[in-house]
């Protein structure tokens, strides 16, 4: 016959940890652990079809419907029914340490299983006492009741450590391509700062090699004359030192040979560096240089951080523009469309706003203008007059840049011309309401064109003008461009 505790071990096998009886048509899931088929569908049901399922017991992730019957542990099962145990009293039963009676009773007030003396004792004759049984029926039935709750608790907590795992991979992206991204641009900037180098170095050389060789020369002739004299002098000595007669041999040649004798002086060569006050300020136009476009191109690529996908509003556009069906070009038609004139419809200016209001943070969005002759963009107040002509002024709720005539301007209280060295075929317009600025940067190569300052209220809307056709020199399009591929994450303060 088996040990009371090798059949108390089988009882706790036999039991579902769900309902805490013994198994009814027992199913086992794929981490082996085994639950009454009604319990284990109904905690499915509960749960849902969307949701990862898991075991009651270990938490082991499994998939709905994916169990299968122990028609062996249901043989068990019978069997322990067929004895008269009941869940839990398969184990030798506990007596009470101060009356080494059985406890049979519960006491409610102190939360403990007591024997018949004990509730007769001072100690408990005034508490609620139950039978064990019916204490342990009704709890049980809290304790199950206790579950529901803390399983869900349970579901969202692993949810949400999901969504923060999924957050943080995602979060390592964007450093990895931000540490990319800055690797890359100062690798850029390294090379033309190398070459640059390489240049000036260059003159230094050449302007040495110059110097060297013209002071060399000025050697080689001197010490050419130096000779001579030498020789000249050793002849004169070793003439005085002759008899009488050969002295006087051809003493008139020497002595005027010796007279005639004349000093050529070198040619004069600077040593000052003459071209090296004009390398230093190579050198400091190139830092100045290389600092104002770093500095611009880090401002852009922290811009290009808050990119947003911007659409334009139908509702608003001029009733000539023709929009793309997605909403990302405008360009003007050629005939005036039937549209409704509705309040927030521009005519006559020939302009859209974007769908998108801003009335804080931080927004960028990238507009391809290709060779048009003439544009207008930027961003306008909800609140500006839509019938009527346009002032773009910031008084007047616009900061907008444009292009006319081949010209380009910051529409300021008094136009603003902007220089340009490289004509934009992309335009990139950075908000940041908070500290009162509108930004524009020339894409094509990442300069900084112009920053509107002030204070901003109200809802602020990204506005496009594609202009007049012009004799169908301006008819491309502008076309808004996706989320640059650098974006995804504010990286930048």
């Amino acid at each position: 016959m088996a040990s009371s505790t090798t059949a108390g071990d089988v009882q706790d096998d036999a039991i579902c940890s769900i309902c805490l009886e013994y198994l009814t048509e027992p199913v086992t899931i794929v981490c082996g652990h085994n639950f009454c088929r009604a319990c284990l569908s109904q905690y499915c049901e509960e749960r849902g079809t969307g949701t990862h399922l898991t075991c009651p017991q270990c938490r082991a992730q499994f998939q709905k419907g994916e169990f299968k019957p122990n028609t062996q542990l249901n043989s068990i099962v019978q069997k322990l029914k067929q004895l008269g145990l009941k869940p839990g009293k398969g184990q030798k039963e506990k007596l009470c340490e101060r009356h080494e009676e059985r406890l049979k009773l519960f006491c409610e007030d102190d939360g403990e299983t007591i024997c018949w003396v004990c509730e007769r004792s001072r100690d408990h004759k005034s508490h609620t006492v139950v039978p064990i049984e019916e204490a342990a029926q009704d709890y049980k039935g809290k304790l199950q009741g206790a579950l529901g709750p803390l399983r869900k608790e349970l579901e969202e907590a692993l949810a949400l450590t999901s969504k923060e795992e999924e957050k943080t991979t995602e979060w390592q992206r964007k450093v990895k391509n931000k540490r990319e991204m800055i690797a890359g641009e100062f690798n850029r900037l390294h090379t033309l700062l190398r070459a640059e180098e390489q240049l000036l170095l260059q003159r230094l050389e050449e302007e040495e090699r110059e110097t060297l060789q013209r002071l060399r020369e000025n050697v080689t002739k001197l010490s050419q004359q130096s000779s001579s004299l030498q020789q000249l002098i050793t002849e004169i000595e070793g003439k005085c030192q002759q008899p009488v007669v050969e002295l006087l041999k051809d003493v008139k040649s020497t002595l005027s040979r010796s007279e005639n004798v004349k000093l050529q002086e070198p040619e004069a060569v600077s040593t000052d560096l003459k071209n090296v006050y004009k390398i230093s300020l190579d050198m400091n136009e190139v830092l100045n240089k290389f600092g104002d476009k770093l500095q611009a191109e880090l401002r852009w690529r922290c811009a290009q951080f808050y990119a947003v996908d911007v659409t334009l509003d139908p509702d608003t556009a001029y009733p000539k523009l023709v929009l793309s069906e997605d909403r990302k070009r405008v360009r003007l038609g050629d005939k005036r469309q039937d549209l409704p004139n509705n309040p927030e419809r521009f005519d006559p200016c020939v302009c859209v706003l974007g769908t998108e209001g801003f009335a804080g943070g931080r927004r960028y969005w990238e507009v391809e203008v290709g060779d048009k002759t003439r544009w207008t963009l930027g961003v306008c107040r909800e609140s500006v007059e839509r019938k009527g002509n346009v002032t773009y002024t910031p008084e007047d709720g616009y900061w907008v840049v444009r292009l006319r005539d081949g010209g380009y301007k910051a529409c300021t209280s008094s136009p603003t011309p902007l220089p340009m060295s490289v004509r934009p075929s992309r335009v990139g317009i950075f908000l940041d309401y908070e500290v009162g600025e509108v930004s524009f940067y020339n894409v094509t190569d990442r300069s900084h064109l112009f920053t509107f300052t002030g204070t901003f209220s109200g809802t602020l809307r990204p506005y496009f003008n594609p202009s007049r056709n012009a004799g169908g020199e301006n008819a491309t399009p502008l076309v808004i461009c996706p989320v640059p591929a650098e974006a995804g994450g504010n990286l930048c303060p």
